[in-house]
């Protein structure tokens, strides 16, 4: 009985098998299509990728990256050592300075008188000191270390030097 019951709905609903059938085919075949385009395009790739190279040409390209790259790594630690280098050489250079321009005398106007301060990053360094009156110029230095001079300093050094110490 089940046999006939099957026999008899094919019968009425052959053509919608045969249908089902057809679109399933057809889409299997645009498929199969569609994976050959990729595949013939894969292959292009594949073909213009290893044209022109052997396993020989591949192995000292690999070699010739790595000898690169080991030349690299010694330029970078090269690199490094001048960095330090630099690094130690600027705590020593004069990184901060104040000046200070003023009148010496009542009778001089122009400010022609200065106080400059070179300190290093620790404060440490020189002011400098310039007087002009109308016989000429003097110049004075006086050493700074931790900030601080041994000798006394004037109103205007000491402007000049807390100028450069208070330099961010």
């Amino acid at each position: 009985m089940n046999l006939e019951y099957i026999q008899e709905i094919l019968k009425e609903n052959i053509t919608i098998v045969a249908a089902a059938g057809v679109a399933i085919v057809l889409i299997l075949f645009i498929m199969n299509i569609i994976s050959l385009v990729k595949i013939g395009k894969l292959k292009k790739k594949y073909k213009s990728f290893m044209e022109g190279k052997d396993a020989k040409s591949l192995e000292e390209t690999i070699i010739s990256r790595f000898r690169q790259m080991d030349d690299l790594k010694v330029n970078q630690e090269l690199q490094n050592k001048d960095i330090q280098v630099l690094k130690a050489n600027i705590l020593k250079t004069y990184q901060k300075f104040g000046l200070v321009k003023y009148d010496a005398f009542n009778e001089m106007g122009g400010q022609l008188s200065f106080s400059l301060a070179l300190l290093d990053k620790k404060n440490n360094g020189f002011l400098l000191n310039t007087v002009h009156n109308r016989e000429g110029s003097y110049t004075y230095v006086k050493e700074i270390f931790d900030g601080k001079s041994e000798i006394n300093l004037s109103e205007e050094e000491e402007k000049a030097l807390n100028n450069a110490i208070n330099v961010k």
